[in-house]
């Protein structure tokens, strides 16, 4: 069993005909590995997956998905390439697709400071916090870099090594899916606000969806009630990306990248804290999967 890479929450390991990911309990916000493990987090990460695989697989959407052992995941090996190419089949796309359908996250950011335009989005006048989007947003960013980068489909091209053409085949896809979430999760009380996923082509460059999504790592949630009564309640990881907010790290962080300096340590997360994080993913695997979490 040889290492493949160590990311932030999982790890991979070539077995030869599969990959094997295990999922940590570690939690990262911001680029950073948070110095607190979540109790529970990583069998949490790999079950919700899981459960998202084999729903996709039942609508006849091409996937990676072998099984699920706990916090192990096997899965179909595709190659890992820092760029792709156009005449190549059985590589892992080297970028990350994100969908919006809320405006929220860095999608807000980049409107209140006006770097994005609010008509660009298809309002009319500039909107609130939350509202959902007149059409879902598609963005693609880089994989492998230090930090994710938004690029431009011209470059998504060059990296990715696919064609405008199969960048509109995995948008559908990828919509298609997220309508199947939608379906899913809308029944137990929630809104999916915005995800990412990741893709493969495989023989023929049949595109694959691969790596993990659904989770509460990958994707935002909101509580449906609360929205519908006027209140966005966070249920996703956005819940301890604002405590970072809160003690003042990120402002912090964020100023030493855009001075090229040295970049403060994360501090770890206090016990209460841990408590809670734990306590929303237990629940949110439950809301998510409609499955009872037992340990």
């Amino acid at each position: 069993m040889k290492l493949l890479r160590k990311g932030k929450v999982k790890e991979v390991y070539d077995l030869g005909e599969e990959l094997l990911f295990v999922f940590t309990d570690n939690i990262s916000v911001f680029d950073k590995i948070i110095p607190s493990t979540i109790p529970h987090k990583g069998e949490i990460l790999c079950r919700t997956a899981a459960y998202w695989f084999r729903k996709i697989s039942d609508e006849d959407i091409r996937n990676h998905f072998l099984r699920c052992e706990g916090k192990r995941m096997y899965v179909r090996k595709f190659r890992i390439v820092e760029r792709g190419s156009k005449e190549d089949e059985n590589f892992l796309v080297p970028l990350e697709f994100i969908t919006r359908y809320y405006l929220a996250g860095s999608l807000y950011d980049r409107v209140r400071k006006g770097k994005l335009h609010y008509r660009e989005l298809g309002f009319k006048t500039m909107p609130e916090y939350g509202e959902r989007l007149p059409e879902p947003v598609f963005e693609i960013t880089t994989k492998f870099e230090e930090y994710d980068r938004k690029v431009d489909i011209n470059e998504a091209m060059e990296i990715g090594g696919i064609s405008r053409e199969e960048i509109e085949e995995i948008r559908e896809i990828i919509l298609r899916v997220d309508k199947i979430i939608e379906r899913e999760v809308s029944r137990r009380g929630l809104i999916h606000v915005d995800g990412k996923k990741e893709i493969a082509l495989g023989d023929s460059r049949q595109i694959h969806v691969v790596d993990t999504f659904g989770t509460m790592d990958e994707d935002r949630w909101w509580d449906l009630e609360e929205y519908n009564r006027g209140k966005i309640v966070e249920l996703s990881k956005e819940f301890v990306r604002q405590y970072y907010r809160d003690i003042g790290y990120y402002d912090s962080l964020v100023a030493a990248r855009e001075r090229g300096m040295e970049e403060p340590p994360i501090p770890p997360l206090p016990d209460e804290m841990v408590e809670k994080v734990r306590d929303l993913y237990i629940t949110m695997f439950e809301r998510i999967t409609g499955e009872k979490f037992i340990y």
